[in-house]
């Protein structure tokens, strides 16, 4: 990666860990509202209206809080995904193949899954998209407790993998879970977006001029029977990630630095707070093992995506061109595709829109996911442990200096150690050259040697 690469996954990741802090702050605060002799005022929050009756929007506090606090969130994933796709690892057909076919496996393993548990159990297949999505927040911020001396590789992986599964969750979203389209509405919506492109395209600039636009384009959005979390994407996908001449950032890096704190602190911890209520007693956790909905919810999330991400991994790598970072080994590919059956956010917004006007149903399946991700969280974070303890034995040896003389001791040691680590290093310099050939179609110089 180059070093405005390399620095923007650093700032994502800071920002994002903290904002899994804030996530699980929230998930736990609401579990224990919900499972307190005071629940009942709880569930009055939750139900509480507020809005304009007249224009549709008279919403309950828990709608308010997946309608119109995830259109942030999502809108903050358009930015990203947009950078992705113009400046980031995406932009390349061949970095891409990797990252994409995971996140495709990702979600369509988990989906089988849950289809073939609820054929052979008899349950509702509703719920098959529950177990597709991956919540980055949480992800990022286990990885960032527990893999300090991982290599960076990693961590980039597992971001643009979920960038990537962003995008078809909200192409589920969008495809499967709207009905009823008011055509009027839509038409409104589509308007106001063509709006917001022309005057991006102008280089008009001014909150006033966007934030007015943008709440109208999202309750026409929401009026006409499309999520109104699309429009979020939608306008963040309209976004210019690529520098002209003079200036320090582009305005999807700068608008997306001004909006990420509100997403990471505040959009998505109060969706968690509004969301994961739900009761926990010894019968609702026994039903979660019991009930084929929940129980594919489970094996989607732990199951599904790490068998799912691995195995598109490797197969990709097997059968086509697309290799594997130099700095990363399977076992690590395998914890972080375990890691990413954390689902949480989008997969309690999905259990949501699966099961609408089944509340008893609803509570299950979110009991589900608190489930799935908290195991898939333990197994992650157990198998990351391992591979940190190696990589820091690793480091450990390379900067060992027992002479103090400033060089470590590893490159003054004229043993089979010596010429093995300056192999590996000669190999790895060769497989850069070789990528930077293919890309820019020029010759290497990589049977040249080492200087």
């Amino acid at each position: 990666m180059s070093l405005p690469e390399r620095n923007f996954v650093a700032e994502a990741l800071r920002t994002e860990t903290v904002g899994g802090v804030l996530l699980l702050v929230a998930a736990i605060a609401a579990l224990i509202w919900a499972n307190t002799p005071v629940r009942e005022s709880y569930q009055s929050v939750l139900d509480l209206h507020i809005g304009p009756g007249a224009l549709g929007l008279n919403l309950s506090l828990q709608h308010w809080a997946a309608d119109g606090l995830l259109a942030v969130f999502f809108f903050v994933a358009g930015i990203e995904l947009k950078r992705e796709l113009v400046a980031g690892d995406l932009r390349d057909p061949k970095a891409a193949l990797l990252p994409v076919v995971a996140a495709l496996c990702g979600m369509a393993v988990p989906a089988l899954v849950y289809t073939l548990t609820n054929v052979l159990g008899g349950g509702s297949l509703d719920g098959w998209a529950v177990p597709t999505a991956t919540d980055i927040a949480f992800a990022l911020a286990v990885l960032a407790v527990i893999g300090t001396s991982l290599p960076s590789a990693l961590r980039a992986f597992l971001l643009t993998l979920a960038v990537v599964d962003d995008l078809f969750a909200i192409l589920i979203i969008a495809v499967f879970f709207t009905d009823g389209l008011n055509f009027a509405a839509l038409a409104g919506a589509v308007v106001g977006l063509g709006v917001f492109w022309v005057l991006l395209r102008k280089g008009v600039r001014g909150w006033y001029v966007y934030v007015p636009l943008a709440l109208v384009i999202w309750g026409l959005m929401y009026n006409s029977g499309i999520h109104a979390t699309i429009a979020g994407v939608a306008m963040g996908l309209m976004l210019r990630c690529t520098r002209r001449e003079g200036e320090p950032h582009s305005p999807g890096e700068h608008v997306e630095h001004l909006v990420r704190p509100l997403s990471a602190g505040l959009a998505v911890p109060l969706f968690a707070l509004f969301s994961a209520g739900v009761s926990v007693s010894g019968g609702v956790l026994g039903d979660v093992f019991r009930r084929p909905e929940t129980l594919g919810v489970v094996l989607g999330l732990v199951v599904g995506k790490a068998v799912g991400i691995f195995g598109g991994t490797w197969l990709t790598a097997r059968f086509t061109r697309a290799s594997l970072s130099d700095d990363l080994s399977w076992p690590d590919v395998f914890a972080v595709a375990s890691l990413a059956g954390i689902g949480f956010t989008v997969s309690l917004l999905i259990g949501e829109l699966a099961f609408d006007g089944d509340d008893l149903l609803t509570d299950e399946v979110k009991a589900a996911v608190l489930v799935g991700s908290l195991i898939a969280a333990l197994l992650a974070g157990t198998l990351l442990k391992i591979r940190n303890v190696k990589y820091r034995r690793l480091v450990e040896a390379e900067e060992r200096d027992d002479d103090l003389d400033g060089v470590p001791d590893i490159y003054e040691q004229d043993e089979p150690a010596y010429h093995l680590r300056m192999a590996e290093i000669y190999e790895r310099k060769a497989a850069e050259h070789r990528r930077l050939a293919e890309v820019t179609g020029g010759a290497s110089d990589e049977d040249d040697g080492p200087a």
